[in-house]
């Protein structure tokens, strides 16, 4: 297959973008480009592409020699992709979700990090964001489309105004950066926001280590849930108010302090500190999610 207008492709077969789902299909080459560039694409090289759709970005990455794994859980452009593309011997097409995908199993010798691309769906921006999270020891790079408001919460720096528990969970084991703005003419349909390209890369070593990466998250998420507290007002809602003032002792962390003016390293720094505290009936378990707020609401913080 060769590159053609998704437009083209969906009349083909007789289908059109599914409102219901979030369909958004990229058709501008120069962004597909620079995905393809960002991701570093190339022989020997395993992609896990994140929603195939018709296969534009899958034919950009097929076209440098990398092997792709393409998940796409709609069946009907399952049904394309395996016409579009067959006898593509260095495509495995996988008809699944891709928040439960077991990206771990595209791990292996050759390819011990294979590198994730694609175009969020952005009513599940977050949980992909954290499926992905949950393997981040066995994934390389992230380049990843998403709405350009949350790709600005996820790359801002500690102070700023859209700093929040997005910036700080992904920014502990990764390096965030900015690719491209995408205006929303180069979509089919065209969605009502601008999006944005960022790309994610593993750290060497995480900022700051955690024994329990869901008490971070959990220890995060109470800081940001109130922004204008401060941050053992914040925390208090975890265990009390007078151990979150242990933990900022602990830490060395003054107390009255926004939330949004701490790097990952101080959160994860607090997390230790919290660990310490034996379990307490009166307290939430420091190795556990509290259940105080999901996943969801912790990519929404920011700004």
């Amino acid at each position: 297959m060769s590159f053609e207008s998704p437009g083209a492709v969906l009349r083909r077969h007789g289908l059109w973008a599914r409102k219901s789902w979030g369909q958004n299909f990229l058709h501008a080459p120069d962004v597909h480009a620079a995905i393809v560039a960002a991701a570093g694409a190339r022989a020997g090289v395993r992609v896990i592409e994140i929603g195939a759709g018709v296969g534009s970005l899958t034919h950009g990455l097929l076209a440098t020699g990398a092997e792709v794994w393409a998940i796409e859980r709609d069946r009907d452009l399952c049904a394309v992709l395996r016409h579009e593309f067959a006898g593509a011997e260095r495509l495995r097409l996988f008809e699944a979700d891709a928040v439960r995908f077991d990206y771990a199993s595209a791990a292996d010798a050759e390819h011990p990090r294979p590198t994730i691309v694609g175009n969020l769906p952005y009513h599940l921006t977050g949980p992909l964001m954290f499926a992905l999270l949950d393997h981040h020891a066995t994934t390389g790079d992230w380049i990843v489309m998403v709405q350009r408001e949350v790709a600005e919460r996820i790359v801002a720096p500690p102070g700023s105004r859209t700093y929040g528990g997005l910036s700080v969970v992904l920014g502990r084991v990764r390096v965030l950066e900015w690719v491209t703005a995408v205006s929303p003419g180069a979509f089919l349909p065209p969605p009502k926001v601008d999006s944005a390209v960022i790309r994610l890369r593993p750290r060497e070593q995480p900022l700051g280590e955690v024994a329990s990466e869901s008490g971070f998250r959990a220890l995060v998420r109470a800081a940001f849930q109130q922004r204008r507290k401060t941050l053992a007002n914040a925390l208090s809602s975890l265990a009390g108010r007078p151990a979150a003032q242990r933990w900022c002792e602990r830490t060395g962390i003054d107390p009255a302090i926004r939330p949004e003016k701490l790097a990952p390293a101080q959160f994860a720094a607090l997390q230790r500190a919290r660990e310490q505290d034996p379990p307490s009936p009166s307290s939430s378990d420091a190795g556990a999610d509290d259940g105080a707020a999901s996943d969801d609401d912790l990519a929404e913080q920011g700004s």
